[in-house]
C-alpha cells in the first residue's frame, strides 16, 4: 500500500534512478580504464581529469531533473481573489410510464430507449438545474429540481410502468405538474421537456400548453414510436408475458400521435423531434435550442486563485543543462 503523495513519489523514484544511474556510470567508467592499464597507474594517466569536476557536472544534472520534476508538480503559491459565477436553466423532463411505452418498435423500447437518452443528456448538464416526472393517467414529480446529477441518474433508474397506478396518457396532467414545480414571478429560464407516444387520452394538453407559455415554460417534445405502430407486449399479474388487450379484448397496438405534440411544442415556442433507434433526438434538442437558451444566475461568489510558480523551477532547470557542458573535465591549467 502506497501512502502519501503519489507525484512526490515519482519524483522520489526518478531522482533515486538518475543518481544510481551516474554512480553507475562512474563504477563502469573506471572499470573499463583498469582494463587497459594497471590499477596503481589509472590516477596518474588521468592527472589531467578532475573526479570533483565530473562530481559537480553530474550534480548539476541531477539537479535540473530534479526541478523539471518539481516544476510538473506545478507549485503554487499567492493568490488572488476571482468572482465566480454559476449560471443555468430549470428543465424538467416528463417521462410517460403507460405500457404503451412497453412497444418495442424502438429497442429495447421506448420507456428503456428514452430512459438511455435522458441519462446521456444529463451528462452533458454544466450548472442547470433538473428534474423528473412520471405521468401515465397522472402524473407526480419524480426527482424535484437538483443539481446533483447523481441522485437524477438514481431516480431515472426507478422509473417502470407501474410506477403510477393509474392507467392511460394524460399529457395535460405532466404540463399541470411541472407548472407547480415552476412556480415564481420569473418568465424565463424553464423548459419542460415531454417524452411520449403521443397517445393522450385524458384532459386537453394543448389548453394546458397554453398556460405554460403563459408562465414563460418553453416545452419541447420528443416523439417516441412509429406511425405504423406496434403490438405492446407485457407481463400480466401472474407474471406471463403477453399482448396488451383492451376491455373488448381486442389486442392493442399503439401509434405515435405527432400532432398533438407539434401543436404543444410549437405552440409555446419549443420544438418537436421524432425520435430513432439511430438517433433519440433528445441531445439534439439540447445542443441547437435548450443549451443557447439565456441562462439566470444561479450563484456567485469570490474564490482565491493560486498563481502558478512551475516557471521559476523550470526556468533554473533550463540553465543548468545549459551551463552543465561548459563545465570541462580537465583541472585548471596549472603553474
Amino acid at each position: 500500500m502506497m501512502y502519501g503523495n503519489p507525484r512526490f513519489s515519482v519524483t522520489g523514484f526518478t531522482i533515486t534512478a538518475v543518481i544510481l544511474f551516474f554512480f553507475w556510470s562512474f563504477r563502469r567508467r573506471r572499470a573499463l580504464t583498469e582494463r587497459f592499464v594497471r590499477k596503481e597507474l589509472v590516477d596518474a594517466i588521468a592527472l589531467d581529469f578532475s573526479k570533483k569536476r565530473r562530481v559537480i557536472k553530474a550534480c548539476a544534472l541531477i539537479a535540473a531533473v530534479f526541478l523539471i520534476m518539481f516544476s510538473l508538480m506545478r507549485p503554487q503559491w499567492g493568490f488572488q481573489w476571482e468572482e465566480v459565477k454559476r449560471s443555468g436553466l430549470d428543465i424538467l423532463v416528463a417521462i410517460d410510464t403507460s405500457r404503451s411505452m412497453l412497444a418495442a418498435d424502438i429497442k429495447p423500447n421506448r420507456l428503456d430507449r428514452s430512459k438511455l437518452a435522458i441519462r446521456d443528456m444529463a451528462r452533458k448538464l454544466k450548472g442547470d438545474r433538473i428534474g423528473l416526472i412520471a405521468f401515465a393517467g397522472t402524473s407526480f414529480l419524480q426527482c424535484p429540481l437538483t443539481q446533483d446529477y447523481g441522485g437524477f441518474l438514481l431516480a431515472l433508474d426507478d422509473i417502470t410502468t407501474r410506477i403510477i397506478p393509474r392507467g392511460g396518457t394524460s399529457i395535460s396532467s405532466a404540463i399541470a405538474e411541472s407548472l407547480k414545480v415552476f412556480k415564481g414571478p420569473e418568465q424565463k429560464y424553464k423548459v419542460l421537456i415531454v417524452i411520449t407516444d403521443g397517445e393522450d387520452h385524458e384532459g386537453d394538453a394543448v389548453k394546458m400548453a397554453e398556460k405554460a407559455k403563459e408562465s414563460g415554460v418553453r416545452i419541447f417534445t420528443v416523439g417516441v414510436g412509429t406511425e405504423e405502430g406496434e403490438l405492446i407486449s407485457a407481463p400480466d399479474e401472474y407474471g406471463k408475458r403477453g399482448f396488451v388487450k383492451d376491455e373488448a379484448g381486442n389486442i392493442v397496438k399503439s401509434r405515435l400521435n405527432e400532432g398533438i405534440l407539434k401543436r404543444i411544442a410549437l405552440g409555446t415556442g419549443g420544438a418537436y423531434i421524432r425520435a430513432s433507434g439511430v438517433e433519440f433526438g433528445l441531445n439534439l434538442i439540447y445542443d441547437q435550442t435548450i443549451s443557447k437558451m439565456e441562462k439566470r444566475d444561479i450563484e456567485s461568489k469570490m474564490r482565491k486563485r493560486y498563481q502558478d510558480r512551475f516557471q521559476i523551477f523550470l526556468a533554473c532547470a533550463v540553465a543548468l543543462l545549459f551551463i552543465e557542458p561548459f563545465i570541462p573535465d580537465r583541472r585548471s591549467a596549472r603553474t
